[in-house]
């Protein structure tokens, strides 16, 4: 089994964070795994098919927004908050604070 691609946390990227949080629909999952907890892939809210919901996982986790574990047949998704707040102070909590309104 090959494993997912994490960038180290010196190796990410602003284009590629903003880029990742620029759809609605990753912002979306970045808000629901705010609170720091492990949350499985299926349990992510969203309108989307989950076959859909794969291209957004791997543009977050390989912009460095989230990471990915395997547990048994599911993936669990934490948000790298350490890795971005060091790398870029302050960009999560502004994120984070404006509304949804898209």
């Amino acid at each position: 089994m090959r494993s997912d691609y994490h960038p180290s946390a010196g190796d990410l990227q602003l284009v590629a964070v903003l880029h990742a949080l620029a759809d609605p629909i990753r912002l979306s999952v970045i808000r629901q795994v705010a609170d720091g907890e492990p949350h499985a892939c299926g349990t992510i809210i969203t309108s989307l098919t989950p076959s859909a919901m794969t291209r957004h996982f791997r543009i977050l986790r390989e912009s460095g927004l989230v990471r990915t574990e395997p547990h048994g047949t599911s993936k669990f998704l934490t948000l790298r908050r350490e890795d971005l707040d060091a790398r870029f102070p302050g960009l999560l909590d502004s994120v984070l604070r404006v509304s949804g309104e898209g």
